[in-house]
């Protein structure tokens, strides 16, 4: 999509109207195609995203590696990285396979073949995985071995360690073991994606004839086996050692340790389902045979059964990893999670926001009551996410002023509040309805429980849009007060979990802002009902309007810019990718509008291109808390407005999902997000910042935002 190619219609036409007074303004900006052309000229100006992504996971691995974390949180990144980089190969190396064998040979944006992304990938990846294996075997081990922490193999431990292993074994671990033979009456076995695996060579004494078996490591069992005094042990090594309980009678020759990942990324034909509940679950089932995308195996292993391995499972040997043991590191989360608060990040409890805070009472504030007085502007984990959100949801399935509560459902916690308060609201007979996601990836299975257990408590439960995700995060509460219906609205950029609202950086708000409310409740309508209304006053809705939305935006700030009048714009997201909002950037940069992007993760644009992107500057903030609210924040001539939302700049997020972008209300709510995004981009703040090759490169600050901000939450809580 390229810049002429967008609808004619501004900003305006999406709802927002920007009187005609304010600036003196001319009509919308448009760009000129000469200008337009002058961006399309850069043909490799966009970064490929796979390879992107990947350098940000080597910014998760630079954490692990960073000495000046603390020890048990650097374990815990080299889980996090782990466990990243199994979710890329399951999603996007198997996308990326899958056009391969369709014989779709389409260039990516980046100018490159899907063949020459893969081959890239595997490239990049075996270096960074051989970065961790370093990091883990001659920093982390022996690190934590000074804490006190031993990682030991079996052949390290004492004899009474072995005896008490051989035990464990006996009583529980052997009972759940089912040893798979290979032969010509038993065929290979299915291996499924991220289970770890004990590939058996065994020896039949009388016939000397050798087989191969395969044992599968239990994954209800811990990683890391412990054996007294924070000693540990991996669970495949007391397995492999008492391997002769399970062929008696055989002599085991070799024991390797390896691992497949498979195609997990779900397609679900929508259109063709009646039941797109049905249709999900079916799918599900159909997962966990995906074709394989990576083999991992121990340097050690032998080569004919390497052999059997990669000719059964239909995998070449550029993607076999070798690596020395033990693999799959995301059990060092087990470890990470160890009682020694001196090896972590000091505790942290969110406060609650100043606005929602008791004074005297001990009793909770009325939430509707804090919320008429003024919006409430939230920053999670910092703002507690349970005497704000949830209380907002508890109050209002308690309150019986309330009529209806209306919400979206994404992601949520197995135990959610949030779920028991919107049953009860459903039994108490309010109007409840529940737009539950069951797509969000990974989480279908839950999801799917959800929405049976909130129907049968009598709340309407829809799943959205045919051919959309439902991604955005709302929440309305309807009130009959003296004064007439009031709704309260709450619009975010995380999910409503409280688990992960304490790890992740997100931002809220809680208003009863008119304009807000009634665009929320045509959306609902939208989403649960027949009516369609692309149009709204504060909200920015994908796939209608947030791209052409955010694109006139940047068009507005080149035309105050031109004009002589302040001009910036300064955007926060966890991705970058789409083309057309790129090419934009671009332009403003040519025009000379500077900019500033905050990306945690992908990031397509190329900064300090001469001559397209010299105004432009990319950086990267990660540490303790996930980095996850989405900013746009534009100088408009000296009256700034923000808009946060749920939305990336991605294909995805733009053209198949339902996302939605609210505009700040207030002086005050946008000037705390100025002043967040100062912190942000000030020079002495800790972060990485993108060349225009594709690199990034930690700048070193003394400053780490986390940190400031959590140490203004504890001045708060003690002043």
């Amino acid at each position: 999509m390229t810049l002429d190619s967008l609808p004619p219609e501004g900003i305006a036409s999406h709802g927002e109207d920007i009187p005609e007074d304010s600036f003196d303004v001319e009509p919308p900006y448009r760009p000129d195609p000469d200008d337009v052309a002058a961006v399309e000229k850069f043909e490799d100006r966009f970064l490929d995203r796979e390879l992107s992504w990947l350098r940000f996971n080597q910014r998760v691995l630079e954490l692990a590696e960073d000495q000046r974390l603390p020890l048990l949180e650097r374990a815990r990144f080299l889980a996090i990285f782990s466990s990243n980089l199994d979710e890329f190969f399951m999603v996007r190396v198997a996308g990326l396979k899958r056009r391969i064998a369709a014989g779709v040979a389409v260039r990516a944006a980046s100018g490159l073949m899907p063949t020459e992304v893969l081959g890239l990938i595997l490239g990049t990846t075996r270096g960074l995985v051989e970065r961790q294996v370093h990091v883990f075997r001659e920093e982390i081990v022996p690190a934590l071995a000074d804490a006190g922490i031993e990682l030991v193999r079996w052949d390290d431990l004492d004899r009474e360690e072995q005896k008490a292993c051989k035990r464990l074994f006996k009583d529980r671990v052997f009972p759940v073991l089912t040893p798979l033979a290979v032969d010509p009456a038993h065929p290979f076995p299915y291996i499924s994606g991220l289970s770890l695996n004990l590939a058996v060579l065994i020896r039949n004494p009388k016939t000397g004839k050798e087989h191969f078996a395969r044992v599968k490591v239990p994954p209800i069992f811990s990683r890391f086996v412990p054996v007294g005094n924070q000693r540990f042990v991996p669970l495949e090594d007391v397995i492999g050692e008492h391997l002769k309980r399970l062929f008696p009678g055989m002599d085991v020759l070799e024991v390797h340790t390896f691992r497949v990942t498979r195609n997990e990324d779900l397609e679900v034909e929508e259109d063709d389902a009646e039941n797109i509940l049905a249709a999900l679950e079916k799918e599900l089932l159909r997962r966990r045979f995906g074709p394989p995308v990576r083999l991992e195996v121990e340097e050690s292993i032998a080569p004919q059964v390497l052999e059997l391995l990669i000719s059964e499972l239909g995998i070449s040997d550029q993607e076999v990893f070798r690596l020395p043991g033990p693999l799959d590191l995301r059990g060092l989360h087990d470890i990470a999670d160890l009682p020694r608060q001196e090896l972590k990040y000091p505790a942290f409890l969110p406060v609650t926001h100043s606005r929602l805070a008791e004074v005297e009472s001990a009793a909770p504030v009325d939430v509707f009551k804090a919320t008429r007085r003024h919006d409430v502007l939230l920053h999670h984990p910092y703002d507690s996410f349970a005497t704000s959100v949830q209380r907002f949801i508890e109050q209002a399935a308690a309150d019986p002023h309330v009529l209806a509560i209306k919400q979206t459902l994404y992601r949520t916690s197995g135990d959610s509040p949030i779920i028991d308060a919107l049953i009860d609201a459903a039994e108490a007979g309010k109007q409840v309805l529940v737009l539950v996601e069951i797509k969000a990836r990974f989480d279908e299975e839950a999801n799917i429980r959800w929405a049976r257990k909130l129907e049968q408590a009598g709340c309407h439960v829809v799943y959205g849009l045919v051919g959309l995700k439902t991604h955005c995060k709302l929440a309305m509460v309807v009130r009959d007060e003296p004064d007439g219906i009031r709704r309260y609205t709450h619009i975010g950029t995380g999910n409503y979990n409280p688990k992960t609202s304490r790890m992740y950086e997100d931002l809220g708000l809680i208003t009863t802002d008119e304009r807000i409310g009634e665009d929320v409740a045509h959306l609902f309508n939208n989403l649960s009902g027949w009516s369609r209304n692309p149009t709204y006053d504060e909200l920015l809705v994908a796939p209608d309007s947030v791209r052409t939305g955010l694109v006139e935006h940047v068009h507005t700030e080149i035309a105050h810019h031109q004009a002589g009048r302040p001009a910036r714009i300064r955007m926060k997201a966890n991705s970058v990718v789409d083309e057309a909002v790129i090419d934009a950037l671009y332009l403003a940069s040519q025009a000379g509008v500077p900019i500033e992007l905050l990306v945690r993760g992908i990031c397509a644009l190329r900064p300090g291109v001469p001559g397209l992107s010299e105004t432009i500057t990319v950086r990267s903030i990660l540490g303790r808390f996930l980095e996850h609210s989405r900013v746009f924040w534009f100088e408009n001539g000296g009256d700034p407005v923000a808009w946060i939302g749920s939305a990336d700049m991605m294909h995805r997020n733009l053209d198949r999902r339902v996302e939605v972008l609210v505009r700040l209300p207030g002086e005050d709510n946008v000037s705390a997000i100025t002043e967040l995004l100062d912190l942000a981009f000030a020079d002495d703040t800790d972060a990485w910042v993108l060349d225009s090759d594709g690199e990034w490169h930690r700048n070193g600050g003394p400053v780490h935002l986390q940190e400031m901000l959590i140490d203004e939450q504890r001045r708060r809580r003690n002043a």
